[in-house]
């Protein structure tokens, strides 16, 4: 399945004009501790290329959960991948499917959200991370200025005790980096 189809035919349930490529799905699971997580929740997942990248590197017996909002990307994400729970549905209600998880990786569009929306979401991020879970998500380099990302960074440093950034993924279409979060216990 083609996320430009997808935003073509759904602009309002796929934020992403193309996939992310395997350079910027190595750098959203570098370093944030898959290896040893229990479950991992993805938002957002698209067509999968983060998804693929957590379940190389998950654990044996640990869980991946994806909550994706298109309905037909979930779908094909299930059929893909069996063994990962696939949630058709909003982030807004993640609270509502998950109970704790040690890492969420968040494929979503930030800078597309108004601030409610972003705080709704950071807050169900908030409630289901367990103390000294993280959270990673990715910016566009180009967008980085825009008014809603610097928001959504500002909201990434009231609710963290440490939020970090990567270098910039050039091998990505269109250039974007990783922020990095982690809950203070």
């Amino acid at each position: 399945m083609s996320i430009t189809r997808e935003f073509l035919r759904a602009p309002a349930h796929t934020g992403a004009i193309a996939a992310s490529s395997r350079r910027l799905a190595a750098a959203m699971v570098a370093g944030i501790g898959v290896e040893r997580a229990a479950h991992v929740v993805e938002l957002g997942p698209g067509t999968g290329v983060f998804t693929e990248a957590l379940l190389a590197r998950l654990g044996p017996g640990a869980r991946l959960t994806a909550v994706e909002v298109n309905p037909r990307l979930a779908g094909a994400l299930a059929r893909r991948h069996a063994g990962v729970e696939v949630i058709t549905g909003s982030a807004e209600d993640l609270a509502r499917h998950v109970r704790t998880a040690d890492i969420v990786v968040s494929g979503l569009p930030w800078a597309l959200f108004p601030r409610a929306r972003q705080e709704r979401v950071l807050d169900q991020v908030g409630e289901v991370l367990a103390p000294g879970g993280r959270f990673a998500t990715f910016a566009y380099l180009h967008a980085a200025w825009l008014p809603a990302a610097r928001r959504f960074e500002a909201a990434l440093a009231r609710r963290f005790g440490f939020v970090g950034r990567s270098r910039v993924v050039w091998g990505n279409l269109p250039p974007a980096f990783v922020h990095r979060a982690v809950v203070t216990p």
